[in-house]
């Protein structure tokens, strides 16, 4: 999925490896940042330079995420949106790390039990999502700490996401815009026919959400970590991860807090 560069460093250049994308785009841009600069290879890097879109991101922190790595990341766009990206810029990369903010964001825990009891653990910094499987809607009831308080949601699915994510899937959803430091989760349903007036709510984000699944055998519905399915579960547990922790850098003038407050104002 991705391409490492490696080359030996000089003492007066940070530190610093790039993960690529195998796009024309990010096979280009690395080219000409291995003429520019020298760089190390990833394991002796004190950063990781990341070109790709928001997908390669996404799949390349939940690399991150598998392999306990909490090194910063410094993405520039070499995809379509770059929500998550800096803007491509192959000159003053060195300047750039130095003077960089670091925002942090914390996974969700997702645990989905299948109808046939065994148990999947994934993470997810979007959001977890659960999807009908088939023509008819999905039935769930959703319970948050315990409490039911939907005992019938009639959908085509519903989703919790972050605040990282609430500008993703949740806002095509008319979810609503999470800032980063809100310390709250979205838990928003995807095309609700019962009860019709409901859009979904803000949450703490130290509760713990139950997705359970109703008629599972007759209305199956797969559960979504991200980029992550699985297949015909009957209960989904959802909580925030503060066990771990990933660092992305963006340009002060490009943070991604400032970029997902100015969302709200988008027409």
């Amino acid at each position: 999925m991705f391409r490492r560069v490696t080359s030996k460093p000089t003492t007066s250049e940070p530190r610093f490896a790039i993960i690529a994308s195998e796009t024309d785009e990010a096979q280009s841009a690395v080219r000409s940042l291995t003429k520019r600069y020298p760089l190390c290879g990833r394991d002796g890097a004190d950063v990781l330079v990341v070109l790709g879109g928001d997908g390669f991101m996404l799949h390349t922190l939940h690399d991150m995420l598998d392999a306990g790595d909490t090194r910063p990341l410094f993405g520039m766009n070499r995809g379509t949106v770059g929500f998550l990206m800096n803007e491509w810029r192959p000159s003053g990369l060195a300047e750039r790390l130095a003077k960089a903010k670091a925002i942090t964001v914390r996974p969700l825990a997702m645990k989905a039990t299948r109808c046939d009891g065994s148990v999947v653990e994934r993470p997810a910094i979007n959001e977890v999502s659960l999807l009908r499987q088939m023509r008819q809607t999905a039935k769930i009831e959703l319970s948050v700490d315990g409490r039911v308080v939907m005992p019938e949601l009639v959908c085509d699915g519903v989703l919790v996401a972050t605040p990282a994510g609430s500008t993703a899937y949740n806002f095509s959803a008319r979810g609503p815009i999470l800032p980063l430091s809100a310390n709250m989760l979205a838990l928003t349903p995807l095309a609700p026919f019962r009860p019709r007036r409901w859009t979904g709510a803000i949450l703490p984000d130290d509760v713990a959400v139950c997705l359970r699944v109703l008629e599972p055998e007759r209305r199956p519905v797969a559960a979504v970590a991200d980029q992550y399915e699985v297949r015909d579960v009957s209960e989904v547990r959802v909580t925030l991860d503060r066990s771990r922790a990933l660092t992305l850098l963006f340009d002060p003038e490009h943070a991604l807090d400032e970029r997902i407050a100015m969302e709200q104002f988008v027409t």
